[in-house]
């Protein structure tokens, strides 16, 4: 059995590892049943509602930027220490709140933005049909 502590096991708790981490305390909870123990207990505190300062971070998200800072982060607008910060913070951290965030204002990103492309299409049609009507407005033989 690898030696998995109770702070791993938070994490585990908290989906805050990486592959390679979650796959060994997966496998490290099918062979021990003392483990599966120590999960539950886990459970059953935060069920009754660990208020450690620790827990109370992890669950409000302090440590986490703003949608609106993540989206600056992605167009490089940030100031230099705030910019590495989330940088660590998604990287090291791999924090999968903000990752999925992050994905999704990737996502909207890529997309063309069909407002605006609705917008123009809809102001040439405006000409063009403006463009006719005053064309016989100006001609004085119509």
């Amino acid at each position: 059995m690898a030696n998995i502590s109770r702070e791993l096991l938070d994490a585990y708790l908290d989906d805050s590892l990486n592959e390679p981490e979650t796959a060994q305390v997966e496998q490290a909870l099918r062979e021990s049943e003392t483990l599966r123990r120590q999960l539950r207990a886990l459970m059953q505190e935060r069920d009754r509602g660990e208020h450690s300062l620790g827990a109370i971070w992890r669950r409000e998200h302090l440590s986490c930027p703003t949608r609106e800072q993540l989206g600056s982060f992605l167009l490089e607008v940030l100031e230099e220490p705030l910019q590495e910060y989330i940088r660590f913070h998604l990287e090291t951290v791999g924090c999968s709140f903000c990752l999925a965030n992050k994905a999704d204002l990737e996502g909207s990103l890529q997309e063309p933005a069909p407002a605006t492309a609705t917008a123009r299409n809809r102001r040439k049609r405006y000409f063009q049909s403006s463009a006719g009507y005053l064309s016989q407005l100006s001609d004085p033989h119509r």
